[in-house]
């Protein structure tokens, strides 16, 4: 398996280029439109056919590339169910999986953060965990329909229940981590550890955290799949 974590400064957002070096398909998840150009020129250089734009969730910090990507390669864009995204190909559900070559990508529903929102179980051996948790950290629950205690119930029932070893690539860091495991996560995130359901809420609750600086644009953008942004 090819597997590249790619870095966005401006957001702070992670996008992972997945491809099968046999058949030369690819998937990008969490795409960024300022970085179309250059995840387009890997993806050639590599001689990868991008088969899909993949969605942990509708970004409020950055807008998607799925549309423009789309345009270059003819890939499908690839949503988590529920999400008010009428230009996707189509929604991917709570455990289907989908193919690039042999690789398999469970996903699984994580909500909380968003009330749509997919971790993505790459080969059994790691996921990507989107903003439902990141390394010592989780993403935020004060917008977009954001509940803290389904994102408590999300990571602590459906991602802390993986296998220990399993890899955890998050979709942002804030703090210069790339990649920790679950089992880390379990002994040492501060957002969980030593916290009730109800202590979680609570601190989430009080976190007072400004909007994201791109909120007012990204959201409707990625709601067309990035193409206001590209068309205004």
């Amino acid at each position: 398996m090819l597997f590249r974590q790619l870095f966005d400064q401006d957001t702070w957002t992670y996008t992972y280029l997945i491809a099968d070096p046999t058949t030369k398909e690819a998937v990008l998840v969490d795409s960024v439109i300022e970085q179309v150009e250059r995840d387009y020129k890997l993806l050639n250089e590599l001689g990868l056919t991008l088969k899909y734009c993949l969605e942990t969730h509708v970004h409020a910090d950055h807008i998607t590339g799925a549309g423009k990507l789309r345009e270059l390669s003819g890939c499908e864009a690839i949503v988590p169910e529920n999400a008010q995204v009428a230009c996707a190909n189509r929604l991917i559900r709570h455990s289907e999986v989908i193919k690039v070559g042999e690789i398999e990508i469970k996903a699984i529903a994580t909500l909380g953060h968003t009330d749509s929102h997919m971790a993505y179980l790459v080969n059994g051996d790691r996921v990507l965990t989107g903003d439902a948790l990141f390394v010592r950290g989780c993403g935020r629950t004060d917008f977009q329909s954001g509940d803290a205690g389904t994102l408590y119930d999300s990571v602590t029932q459906k991602l802390f229940t993986l296998p220990d070893e399993t890899l955890v690539y998050p979709a942002h860091d804030y703090r210069g981590h790339s990649v920790s495991t679950i089992g880390e996560e379990k002994q040492w995130n501060p957002r969980f550890v030593g916290r009730t359901r109800d202590q979680f809420i609570e601190f989430m609750n009080g976190l007072n955290l400004p909007d994201p600086k791109k909120i007012m644009e990204a959201v409707p953008a990625n709601e067309q799949c990035g193409n206001v942004f590209m068309n205004s």
